[in-house]
């Protein structure tokens, strides 16, 4: 057993008998750890909140680490960067239930990868202080892809056609998984660019949806057992 003292971010959480949660988070020192939070649903002074454990938080927690159990201990926890409007504003709120969800099918690995936190943890600081984020989750998915290892091939990008399955370009339009014409047009908007350029680039809204379609396919082509999330609906409704 060892003690850990790092950063998280929550994934999920899942309810566990009347009054404890099993939260699944992304640690900085030690990758995926779920934790088996006790007692935090039954109402009482001091100790863990429930609200500390909404999709999404960061957390600085210390927490014991078995190297025998999947599930861990959370001794102690505090906020890190609170959110000041992701749990006020609907809008937000939605992306975050719909990123976390994709997250927690998409993050495997238990083994420590600081590129991917510090990733996950500017990009939500990001979304927390902005207010055009209608295309945040798109460019937040497709620049994940990086440390996921199937980020779009740039090498050949005067090609007319992109192949989901192989990750590159190519003039083969008619094989399957290959996007051209507008999808393509729409997909390479977001290509090579960060949070900052977000608000440069513009999409109706059925463009909107039909690039997250795509983003989705090339996850559920990249990553096994990766499935559409639940929240796909909501979000789509609340951007329409």
């Amino acid at each position: 057993m060892a003690v850990v003292s790092t950063k998280a971010i929550v994934l999920s959480t899942l309810k566990y008998s009347d009054t404890s949660l099993i939260v699944k988070c992304y640690t900085e020192e030690d990758g995926l750890k779920s934790y088996l939070v006790r007692g935090v649903l039954k109402a009482k002074k001091g100790g863990l909140k429930v609200a500390y454990f909404q999709p999404l938080t960061q957390l600085n927690i210390v927490a014991n680490h078995s190297s025998k159990n999947t599930l861990h201990t959370i001794k102690e926890v505090q906020i890190l960067n609170p959110y000041k409007s992701i749990y006020k504003d609907v809008v937000k709120q939605s992306v975050v239930l719909f990123l976390s969800e994709v997250l927690s099918y998409s993050i495997q690995e238990e083994e420590k990868n600081e590129h991917l936190y510090n990733y996950l943890e500017t990009a939500f600081v990001w979304l927390d202080v902005h207010e055009k984020i209608a295309n945040f989750h798109l460019l937040f998915l497709l620049n994940f892809t990086r440390y996921l290892g199937f980020y779009p091939d740039l090498s050949k990008a005067t090609k007319i056609g992109f192949n989901l399955l192989d990750g590159n370009f190519t003039n083969c339009t008619s094989e399957k998984n290959v996007i051209s014409g507008n999808h393509f047009y729409q997909f390479k908007k977001l290509l090579g660019i960060n949070f900052d350029g977000i608000e440069n680039v513009s999409f109706g809204k059925k463009e909107r949806q039909l690039v997250l379609q795509i983003i989705i396919r090339y996850f559920e082509l990249h990553l096994d057992g990766f499935r559409k999330p639940k929240s796909l609906q909501v979000l789509e409704t609340v951007f329409s």
